[in-house]
């Protein structure tokens, strides 16, 4: 795979000077294209051997382009507040929004990376970070993040070389230290565990770049080129009017018009005296389980979905009541903002991922893109269809991480709903609750309700299934979801 990266290429100094006017031109045209568009961001990664000019590289896209519109991140070791939640967390933070360019140094790449390479990460953990890692650059390539992985190569001798020339040098010396002459020690295992995880991440939408590291202007042009043609690509693809591919079909309604939501007998008997008091033990078995040694290894997150006035407020308040005020936070999910629409459409609920030891409660969530924004057309087919597998890898990523996820759907019939919505409309300390656009969804009815089990179908999965509540009576439908709530919860911390 190294093989072409090795053969010692070079540029001569005129022949470099000649080029670099046009390659800048072309580099800046091309980021303040995108940079008025607004259509994509571009994602630049650098990785590679110690002493390949990395550093460098990243020093000259900043001279080359503007750096007003690049985000540069130099990625260390995961911070405590990192490691207290899944892996690509902190690399989801720093996605830059459309119109700009970010310049990604060292990356998701490089921890697993080093940690197989030192024995440290079997290499079966090791596929399934990269299986991760592919599903993760295929979502944001379907998002529109034009992706740039840039492998910096160089032979064994060549990083020897290379090494001894900066130590040589009083103003590079400070630049090598014992874990560079370490890797260059570990470098023919280091090259056998790169060749893999490129070979296994190197795909149609997000190819590796090998660039041979040993001469300085080579590598300058080759990269120089490599990000025009890649950004001159992509804008040439949106100024054709280029849409993605639909992979799949919507599944089709069930023959004789029986489905999950119609099925539920959905008015179920609970006295309000049998609620208070079995809510009352279930508040303290909550409480109990969130304030133990145990949760404190763990993170919580709760999913209220449901139709309109199905109760979800409600419900959540009681869970509140047993939590201390500093241990959650409830995030009620509207429309995105501008700031939300110049990113992955995942990118607002992956910042409010909770830290070990929290718990976060949703008011509606990232399954609005198959439910609101697929009833009412706010994405493409294409969107919400491949949303389904991005929303179970999110969650898969949150259990992995030693998260509990829980889902819950709150059911209620039309008439129910009907006779809620003009309660609310009756009572003054009500009326906030009720919109117009509350009775226009109304009519999209069997819609929404044919989106509900197409989303109960695809995502309800062994690490976040979903829970169905018959809520057309509020007390049992709040006994139920604390039920569920505690006993997925003690179970969990048991383990």
């Amino acid at each position: 795979m190294f093989e072409s990266a090795e053969l010692g290429h070079k540029l001569a100094k005129a022949e470099y000077e000649a080029l670099v006017p046009g390659l800048r031109t072309a580099l800046l045209e091309a980021q303040f294209e995108l940079l008025e568009n607004r259509a994509f961001a571009a994602v630049i990664l650098i990785n590679g051997i110690d002493g390949a000019g990395r550093g460098e590289t990243v020093n000259l896209l900043n001279e080359w382009m503007d750096p007003r519109h690049i985000d540069v991140h130099a990625f260390d070791r995961a911070t405590d507040e990192a490691r207290a939640r899944p892996l690509l967390w902190r690399f989801w933070h720093a996605l830059p929004p459309r119109g700009k360019i970010g310049v990604f140094f060292g990356n998701w790449y490089s921890d697993p990376l080093a940690e197989r390479a030192e024995g440290r990460l079997r290499k079966d953990g090791l596929d399934q970070r990269l299986s991760e890692f592919n599903r993760f650059e295929a979502m944001l390539a379907a998002e529109g993040v034009v992706l740039i992985k840039l492998w910096f190569h160089l032979s064994r001798d060549g990083q020897k070389q290379r090494l001894k020339a900066l130590e040589a040098d009083p103003d590079t010396r400070w630049r090598v230290g014992d874990e560079d002459w370490a890797y260059y020690h570990n470098y023919d295992r280091y090259r056998k565990v790169a060749e893999h995880v490129l070979r296994r991440t190197s795909t149609g939408h997000a190819p590796w770049v090998i660039v041979d590291g040993s001469d300085p202007r080579y590598r300058a042009v080759q990269v120089a080129r490599t990000v025009v043609d890649a950004l001159h690509g992509r804008l040439e693809q949106q100024r054709k009017g280029f849409l993605p591919r639909q992979s799949a079909a919507p599944l089709a309604p069930s023959a004789d018009g029986r489905n999950l939501l119609n099925a539920l007998v959905l008015n179920r008997p609970l006295d309000k005296k049998d609620y208070e008091r079995q809510l009352e033990k279930l508040q303290g078995r909550l409480a109990l389980a969130v304030r133990s040694p145990e949760f404190a290894k763990r993170s919580l997150v709760l999913v209220f979905e449901g139709m309109d006035a199905a109760g979800k407020g409600g419900t959540i308040r009681r869970v509140t009541q047993a939590l201390d005020a500093r241990q959650y936070h409830v995030m009620p999910i509207a429309a995105p903002t501008e700031e939300e629409r110049a990113q992955p459409y995942l990118w607002r609920f992956w910042r409010k991922v909770p830290r070990r030891g929290k718990v976060a409660i949703f008011d509606r969530s990232w399954y609005g893109r198959v439910l609101v924004e697929r009833v009412e057309g706010f994405c493409s087919e294409a969107d919400w269809m491949r949303a389904y597998a991005e929303i179970n890898d999110f969650e898969d990523q949150i259990v992995a991480a030693g998260g509990l996820v829980l889902k819950f759907w709150l059911s209620i019939s039309a008439d129910e709903q009907l006779a809620r919505f003009k309660a609310r409309e009756e009572a003054a300390f009500k009326r906030y609750k009720i919109t117009a656009e509350d009775w226009r969804n109304r009519e999209k009815w069997p819609a929404y309700e044919q989106a509900v089990c197409d989303m109960m179908d695809r995502t309800s999965t062994e690490n976040a299934p979903w829970t169905l509540v018959e809520a057309d009576n509020k007390y049992y439908a709040r006994i139920k979801v604390m039920t569920t709530l505690v006993e997925r919860l003690e179970q969990a911390l048991r383990r």
